[in-house]
């Protein structure tokens, strides 16, 4: 039989089904949040039956990602890190796009595993425990810094708490630096995005424009992308090519 990057081609097959199944129980997870059900619910669940039907973009999306990250980190301890944050980031961009609220709920998911995958990469390295703690600390600093600033200048909340929330929660997973590079990252895709939607709604300002989903984009990036490369593309972006 085959083999890919030293896999198995039969564990491809076998963590894109896996990916599928997951991929269909976020759909029912974004359900209830955007329903304001509990997830562990039996009126949730009978609802839900209801209405029930294969959501094949999130299945196929989460099936690819579960792909690409077996391809990326081969049967490691990385992997499993980011097979389980994935389809909390899927679930975090629907429902953000749709009803501009990460719920607390999911946010303190990512929160509780990645304390408890720093828990576990700790028992290996326990300088890797202190990046993580860091960067819980950076990444939800940066963007409630943000938010009290902006709420001072303007007199509102330039920055939701769930964004707030979600990026220190994702500090976790990814150590000081590199949620440093998410939160630039992020801020980068927003402001474009942002000036085409501008452009395509004729320059009118009306209309909320959520930021979970440009986070979730840059940490998608960020597993995929090597650190030094990301690094690299944005010392280059905003030193305008001098770097």
């Amino acid at each position: 039989m085959a083999y890919i990057n030293d896999i198995h081609i039969l564990l491809y097959v076998a963590i894109a089904f896996l990916g599928g199944i997951v991929g269909q129980f976020v759909n029912y997870v974004n359900v209830a949040f955007l329903n304001r059900r509990k997830i562990i619910s039996k009126q949730t669940y009978e609802e839900y039956k209801k209405v029930r039907k294969l959501n094949y973009p999130i299945i196929i999306i989460n099936a690819i990602a579960y792909i690409a990250l077996l391809y990326n980190f081969k049967l490691s301890l990385n992997l499993l890190r980011f097979v389980v944050l994935i389809p909390m980031l899927i679930s975090a961009f629907v429902v953000d796009y749709k009803i501009q609220i990460i719920p607390n709920r999911l946010n303190l998911t990512i929160f509780e595993t990645g304390l408890l995958f720093a828990f576990i990469f700790g028992m290996q390295n326990l300088n890797i425990a202190k990046d993580m703690l860091l960067g819980m600390l950076v990444g939800g600093g940066i963007f409630l810094l943000i938010t009290l600033i902006g709420g001072a200048i303007a007199g509102k909340e330039a920055m939701g708490l769930g964004d707030v929330k979600l990026m220190g929660a994702l500090g976790l997973y990814f150590g000081m630096v590199n949620i440093a590079m998410i939160a630039i990252l992020s801020f980068l895709i927003g402001a474009i995005v942002s000036i085409i939607i501008l452009i395509a709604r004729k320059n009118r300002k009306d209309g909320y424009i959520p930021f979970g989903p440009f986070i979730v984009s840059a940490t998608i990036v960020a597993i995929f992308v090597p650190s030094n490369m990301l690094f690299t593309f944005l010392m280059e972006v905003f030193s305008l090519g001098m770097y």
